[in-house]
């Protein structure tokens, strides 16, 4: 908790001018010989002094807590903050509270904090929500004080931050099956051997991460590389999902649409392809900061990445497409959601996708984006460079329907004009 203030710092503009007059008309009083102007300068001086002495000299001890249901929050539901502050400390004054809150949440609410005694409890409530996602602090709380004529006034302030998430839109992408690549360890079609009579055995490349104790010595032998088993596991599909965070590319400031649209995207592709049976990767910045990329991620995990992103003046597009390569090199479904911004970048992401894999692209086209308008782009070059390359991609703007664009993409997946 910290506090602000020196005597002089507390008293408000009233309590100053109470003071200087005082002083003023105690000193013209006692010069001219007026005993009245010198009680009536001392009753004003000493009002705001009296005030100050009776002032707690001492903070309150308080301690705060938080709890927000539902814990995460969706795009324009309601949710509910109940604070609960505890004295552990001697009995405090009554406080005005006012809660600190970004301006997306909402009006910053306030309230009377009562007196409590050692011990004591109180619970107060307010509602919050966002029309966007990201990654709110609730928090901190600054307490202020009033004596009755209005002489003093007391800032203090609670330390206390409490996070609270807004999830990305999801939108549903219908119960269509997705089919995953035929190729890789862990495609469709997993590679199955029988050896010294393990006919139940599916036998794997080592990935970081593995125990030792899996290893499949003879397969290793067998192929010179280190294999290791996985028993009693269904094969599952492995997808790696793609977020572009270049800000450069993305048109504009702030809440960016683009960026907006993209992780929108992912977190709609990330729980259809879960729903599907699909273990996933997410690929950003920010994972390859973190070292989560590597690993497979589940989806609440996900959704809070994807609820914490920003676009990042030093993120680049070619670190993230290193990172790929060495998923698709085993054969994965790798779905992107790239801006238009060069070709270069472009084509160094067209480079991942190996043949016989699938590679599907959400490509955002900046000026459609930039302009905030819905009209068609003047130019498909934006898709040809990974078109060229075996992608299948569909161009979106602001208001392409998400939907259309995922049926866009599987048809063109499974041959089909869109």
């Amino acid at each position: 908790m910290t506090t602000s203030g020196s005597p002089w710092g507390l008293l408000t503009a009233r309590g100053k001018v109470f003071a200087v007059l005082g002083v003023l008309l105690v000193v013209a009083g006692t010069f001219l010989g007026y005993e009245d102007v010198t009680r009536v300068g001392l009753a004003l001086l000493l009002l705001p002094v009296l005030v100050l002495l009776l002032m707690p000299r001492r903070p309150p001890r308080l301690t705060v807590s938080r709890e927000v249901t539902p814990q995460r929050l969706t795009p324009e539901e309601r949710g509910e903050v109940q604070v609960r502050f505890r004295n552990v400390g001697a009995r405090s004054a009554v406080y005005l509270a006012e809660e600190h809150l970004d301006y997306q949440l909402g009006d910053r609410p306030r309230y009377i904090l009562p007196r409590m005694s050692t011990g004591e409890e109180r619970r107060l409530r307010y509602t919050v929500r966002s029309r966007h996602r990201g990654a709110y602090a609730l928090g901190p709380i600054v307490l202020r004080q009033r004596d009755p004529f209005g002489l003093t006034f007391r800032t203090l302030h609670l330390s206390s931050r409490t996070e609270l998430l807004v999830l990305p839109r999801v939108v549903s992408l219908g119960d269509d099956r997705l089919r995953g690549s035929s190729r890789g360890s862990e495609g469709e079609m997993p590679q199955m051997i029988a050896l010294h009579g393990e006919d139940d055995v599916s036998i794997r490349s080592y990935r970081d991460g593995d125990e030792l104790r899996r290893v499949h010595w003879p397969a290793t032998a067998h192929r010179g590389e280190l294999m290791v088993r996985q028993e009693d596991r269904p094969a599952r599909r492995r997808a790696v999902l793609l977020l572009d965070s270049r800000a450069d590319a993305h048109p504009g400031t702030g809440m960016r649409a683009s960026y907006e649209w993209a992780v929108s995207a992912i977190a709609s592709v990330a729980r259809h392809l879960v729903a599907d049976g699909f273990v996933v990767h997410l690929l950003a910045d920010e994972t390859l900061r973190d070292g989560s990329a590597e690993h497979q991620v589940e989806l609440g995990p996900l959704m809070d990445t994807l609820a914490r992103v920003q676009p990042e003046e030093d993120a680049r597009l070619d670190r993230v497409t290193a990172a790929a390569s060495s998923f698709t090199s085993g054969g994965v479904l790798l779905i992107a959601a790239v801006v238009a911004h060069d070709d270069a970048a472009l084509r160094s992401l067209a480079s991942v996708r190996q043949p016989g894999s699938r590679a599907l692209a959400f490509v955002l086209d900046p000026a459609r984006f930039g302009a905030d308008q819905g009209g068609s782009s003047a130019t498909d070059r934006p898709t040809g460079v990974l078109a060229d390359a075996g992608w299948r991609t569909v161009t979106v703007g602001p208001h392409t329907e998400l939907a259309q664009a995922w049926v866009s993409l599987r048809q063109a997946a499974l041959g089909r004009s869109a």
